[in-house]
């Protein structure tokens, strides 16, 4: 009988075809991640502009827009984001949200790393720059998913996750859907302030290696495949003649 053989090749060439689409799903994924690593690289190479006219609502236009805003830091209602490493050290973000002239809506400012031995605990009152500043930096989206432990929304607790639903929980005003990632140093006082964030690192992902890892699964498939079939072919002719 031929079907044992058959189906021994027809399931590796089946492998194969798929094999092959998810490859070319990978080629589609890392077209998407350079077509937004252009578009990202333009914004921030661009002038800052001014918060205003902005869509802060939509991540997709948000990302990596330069701004520059003024207004007067909360710092009775800043933030600290626990865990964040700095060039091997341990240490916390710190978010500061900005209040601005005729505006009820604050924006929160990622104003920086400052060193933390245990990634939590620190000081926020040695790290305040002036109140009434004009910052400037680039814009990310917060996401509106993630639900704040229950521990992390005791005043005084660090955060572990940023979220418009843990910000919110914890800053009793109106925020935008977006922070500002602070890089200006225009505010630096004698002593230290926090480590401004550097921009953001644009590559092209993995996905282009996971591309021809699948094409070179599906030819190992067929060549595999093909060569089983071959083999199974003179057994089957050799049993035939020696029943007749």
């Amino acid at each position: 009988m031929r079907v044992r053989p058959l189906l021994g090749l027809l399931i590796p060439l089946a492998c194969a075809a798929l094999f092959v689409r998810l490859g070319l799903w990978q080629l589609s994924r890392h077209q998407e991640r350079a077509g937004f690593n252009a578009i990202l690289a333009a914004r921030l190479g661009q002038p800052a502009s001014v918060l205003d006219g902005i869509a802060l609502a939509d991540s997709t236009s948000v990302r990596g827009r330069r701004v520059t805003v003024s207004g007067r830091f909360r710092y009775d209602l800043e933030q600290v984001v626990a865990g964040r490493v700095s060039e091997g050290s341990p240490g916390v973000h710190l978010l500061t949200p900005l209040e601005r002239p005729g505006s009820d809506t604050l924006l929160v400012v990622l104003r920086g790393w400052v060193y933390s031995p245990d990634a939590k605990s620190v000081v926020t009152a040695e790290w305040h720059e002036r109140d009434s500043v004009t910052v400037s930096g680039y814009l990310i989206p917060i996401s509106e998913d993630g639900v704040a432990p229950a521990g992390v929304l005791r005043p005084g607790e660090p955060m572990r996750r940023v979220s418009l639903r843990a910000l919110r929980a914890r800053i009793s005003a109106p925020i935008y859907a977006a922070q500002l990632v602070m890089t200006s140093d225009s505010l630096r006082r004698a002593d230290s302030v926090p480590r401004r964030l550097p921009p953001p690192t644009i590559d092209a992902g993995p996905h282009w290696s996971y591309m021809w890892q699948w094409f070179a699964f599906a030819v190992v498939a067929v060549v595999g495949g093909v060569g089983l079939f071959r083999r199974s072919r003179p057994q089957l002719g050799s049993g035939s003649r020696s029943g007749t």
